[in-house]
């Protein structure tokens, strides 16, 4: 027994070593203040963030005249979002607020809001800039953006965030959470032509408008709880190239209030389970869960069975563990006292992505989600 889970973390590690090293160097997206030509639509897709637009529009509004255009695009607000983006509008017309609801049926409310929003962009921006609500940007990400598109030849490409913890409760989970994606996808700072190895996040995107449009990239995420990595898998399944990149303080983010949210939603989408999942992804949550989550307690239980073999392995694994948290720092703005000990949640986090992935209810936003056939969701009432 001691034996064969040692050869699988040793196979599985392997790979897992393989891909870092693979990874590593990578390139930023450099802050620039560059004027250009070109022209941007930011698509800022929102529903209830009453508590959040404000921050997100005051950096978008400092952007210079290569943005165009800030439309909001709604998908039901029963709060005060609009009021606010009205606020926002009389002070910069590029804002503008637009109402997409209701969804389709069948449509998740992101994609939906996307979709609806890019028909809508004026067709005079060359590029498209989706943003989420609770992201605070940079004055020069648009222009940064430009650059690093003109300077790598990488028209479609998206940014690491940086991180803001909510306090030392989320500091032991989010860190853990956030490590299943350096695991399975390596480092960012890379172009990638794989779709079993793209990277995407939704909260900082950017392509060219046509690209978006000829792909059909946002209407292939309308069932997808992670719209995302299904735009970019998308993307490369059409012959598209995408990044994914860290930046230089272009943009961070507060994701959730607190440890709860992060806990109960963010492993929602993490599995990354889609019409594009199967076997590659499923090996992806084995190596979480033999390469980051066992090391820990199979090193306790090598030191109790008194196993030489186990003990080296499970050593080594947490050794890179360690070394992939001092890497992983720079993505927090802050770090409390507790981010150096996320390492020990790492078990408990393997068997919630796993037990997600398995999943077939889901619920986000009030609204539940069932997995129908090929991995597409669509929500409850519509099944």
């Amino acid at each position: 027994m001691f034996l064969l889970l040692g050869v699988l973390q040793t196979i599985l590690a392997a790979r897992v070593f393989f891909r870092m090293a693979k990874t590593s160097g990578g390139r930023l997206v450099e802050a620039v203040d560059q004027p250009s030509s070109a022209r941007i639509t930011i698509l800022l897709p929102v529903l209830n963030e009453a508590t959040r637009i404000a921050n997100c529009l005051e950096g978008l509004v400092a952007q210079p005249e290569e943005v165009a255009e800030i439309l909001v695009v709604d998908g039901g607000s029963t709060d005060t979002t609009r009021s606010i983006a009205e606020i926002y509008h009389s002070r910069d017309h590029r804002v503008r607020w637009i109402d997409a609801s209701p969804a389709e049926s069948r449509w998740i409310g992101k994609a939906w809001n996307l979709n609806f929003g890019l028909a809508r962009s004026n067709p005079a921006s060359q590029w498209v800039l989706c943003i989420d609500a609770d992201v605070r940007v940079s004055p020069k990400l648009s222009r940064s953006m430009l650059s690093h598109a003109a300077r790598t030849g990488v028209s479609t490409f998206s940014v690491a965030t940086s991180q803001h913890l909510s306090g030392p409760s989320e500091a032991l989970i989010h860190p853990s959470l956030l490590t299943t994606l350096v695991y399975r996808f390596g480092q960012p700072g890379h172009p990638c032509r794989n779709p079993h190895q793209v990277q995407g996040n939704g909260q900082c995107f950017f392509s060219r408008r046509e690209t978006l449009l000829g792909a059909q990239a946002f209407a292939a995420a309308r069932s997808s709880l992670c719209e995302d990595i299904t735009i970019v898998r998308r993307l490369v399944e059409r012959g598209e190239t995408v990044g994914f990149y860290e930046t230089e303080g272009l943009a961070d983010v507060s994701m959730y209030s607190d440890w709860r949210e992060t806990w109960e939603n963010w492993p929602r989408s993490l599995p990354m389970r889609d019409q594009y999942f199967g076997w590659r992804q499923s090996l992806g949550l084995l190596e979480v869960l033999f390469v980051q989550g066992l090391p820990l307690p199979m090193l306790i239980l090598a030191l109790h069975e008194a196993s030489r073999r186990l003990l080296a392995v499970n050593a080594l694994l947490l050794a890179l563990r360690v070394g992939v948290l001092f890497g992983t720092a720079r993505a927090y703005d802050r770090r409390p006292w507790s981010y150096w000990l996320s390492p020990l949640c790492d078990f408990p986090v393997a068997i919630r992505l796993i037990q997600s992935a398995l999943s077939r209810r889901h619920s986000w936003r009030g609204r539940s989600y069932v997995r129908k056939s090929a991995g597409m969701f669509e929500p409850k009432e519509s099944c």
